[in-house]
């Protein structure tokens, strides 16, 4: 029990994020009368809200680079969804190229930013403001005021509609094969820490212990991916069948891919000597994490399917969490951010990480236009307003430190899911735009504030003197 307390209390904010976000769900399901929960306002929830996910993972690179912003995203936005729809509805160009040319686009913005910031230092706020002031203009210029739409359905089908239900094309001798070489898979993994074991019996008890899990693994596959098995099962328990299976077996699959990975980094951790939680904090968050995974994707089986645009923001957030957590450059994110220069002292290229931070961002940034613009099916030289104060607030929300060097792609997801539930949850109970804005400005204060006051250790005196008094006169 200590060693769980010791965990909650090392990763504190993390925690509170989590719980914030399912006490808001809860609440407003219970307002909104269960409808915030239903299987189709989920899914208009994560296509409404993908490009904040996608926006907010980029800030969260500069951020960590000193609490620096980029404040130009929002117009880098509408601008790459005014190209797209030049290229592909006026000049009939093919979406494929059109896509790949937008995406370059936005890495030359990035470069053009990083480059002022990183080898000029002209100060973040204002480079990115001047880039704020300067794609919304020539946004204006490409659209001359215009909405251009519908956009062809080559480029639609990149980041709208559902996943269909692909198990139903699964040919049965290659889920066999499939689910063989998850097993070897499993196997080889385990053996890998065999060598360590000195003692044979200890080795012989691990190697039978291998040989269970990846033949427990590969029925727990086959039985999964099987159409007929899984629509049993679920006909079963629930007593009704789903609509989508295919999208309850992706489910299935990330949550169990989650326990592994929690599990597998306390190991790795131990192993090397470092600092790790108890097997009972890691065991609560990782089955926490996975039911929560797993709910969402049964709502989801209940639709239509898990949107198609979430497999982009779930590459976006696998990609960016091993940057963050396993390469050299993400350990440098976080030296620049905590101190810049003990950072270049020790070797660090400073300039050279700040542009990459800034490149990355707008290409984000030109991600999370076409993803806005497919949604819209059309570009409008309105998109884009306020979307880096979204993706700014997500950060903060979800953990990140306004002084740079702390945060986390996981928390950032939090914090962009708690908003979008605020403006989901709200907007069902017909609560108006300006009382909306109130409530995001009060709630993302209230996150910074926490982790000013948490870091500085910020103590209120009358606040103890009243309560003090208080207890004396009772």
């Amino acid at each position: 029990m200590s060693n769980l307390k010791t965990s909650f209390s090392k990763n504190l904010k993390q925690f509170v994020m989590l719980i914030t976000l399912m006490v808001i769900i809860i609440f407003f399901q219970v307002l909104t009368r269960g409808t915030l929960l239903k299987p189709m306002n989920v899914f208009n929830l994560i296509n409404q809200n993908a490009y904040v996910v996608v926006l907010a993972v980029g800030m969260l690179m500069c951020i960590l680079t000193g609490g620096n912003v980029d404040l130009s995203v929002g117009s880098v936005v509408a601008f790459v969804g005014a190209c797209a729809g030049t290229m592909m509805i006026t000049w009939k160009w093919d979406p494929y190229l059109s896509t790949f040319l937008c995406l370059l686009a936005g890495i030359v913005i990035g470069a053009w930013h990083g480059f002022w910031i990183s080898y000029v230092n002209i100060p973040a706020f204002i480079v990115t403001l001047s880039g704020q002031l300067i794609f919304r203009g020539l946004t204006l210029i490409v659209l001359k005021g215009l909405t251009l739409s519908p956009f062809p359905k080559a480029f639609m089908n990149l980041s709208t509609g559902a996943i269909g239900n692909f198990m139903l094309e699964i040919n049965p001798a290659a889920l066999l094969i499939f689910t063989v070489i998850i097993s070897l898979a499993v196997f080889f993994l385990q053996l890998k820490s065999f060598y360590h074991e000195e003692d044979d019996e200890k080795f012989m008890k691990s190697l039978l212990a291998a040989l269970l899990i990846s033949f427990a693994v590969s029925l727990a596959v086959f039985a999964t991916i099987h159409y007929d098995v899984v629509t049993h099962i679920t006909r079963f328990l629930l007593g009704t069948e789903l609509r989508n299976v295919s999208s309850l077996v992706i489910g299935l699959l990330l949550a169990a891919g989650v326990i592994f990975i929690e599990i597998k980094r306390r190991a790795d951790r131990k192993r090397k000597g470092y600092s790790y939680d108890s097997l009972e904090a890691t065991l609560i968050r990782a089955l926490v994490i996975a039911a929560g995974i797993i709910y969402f994707f049964y709502l989801l089986a209940n639709y239509t399917g898990a949107p198609v645009v979430l497999i982009t923001v779930g590459i976006v957030l696998l990609v960016y969490s091993y940057i963050t957590s396993k390469t050299v450059m993400g350990r440098h994110l976080y030296a620049v951010g905590g101190n810049e220069k003990a950072a270049r002292l020790s070797g660090v290229k400073t300039e050279k990480i700040k542009f990459l931070a800034y490149v990355n961002m707008s290409f984000l940034a030109a991600v999370a236009g076409l993803i806005f613009s497919a949604r819209l099916q059309s570009a409008s030289p309105q998109a884009g307003n306020g979307f880096e104060l979204d993706a700014i607030g997500a950060c903060y929300i979800g953990g990140a430190s306004a002084y740079g060097g702390i945060g986390t792609v996981g928390g950032t997801l939090i914090g962009a899911l708690i908003m979008g539930v605020l403006n989901n949850g709200m907007s069902i109970m017909g609560i108006s735009i300006d009382m909306q804005q109130v409530v995001k400005g009060l709630v993302l204060l209230a996150a910074v504030a926490f982790d000013v006051i948490s870091k500085q250790k910020i103590s209120f005196p009358f606040l103890t003197r009243i309560f003090h008094r208080r207890a004396s006169a009772g």
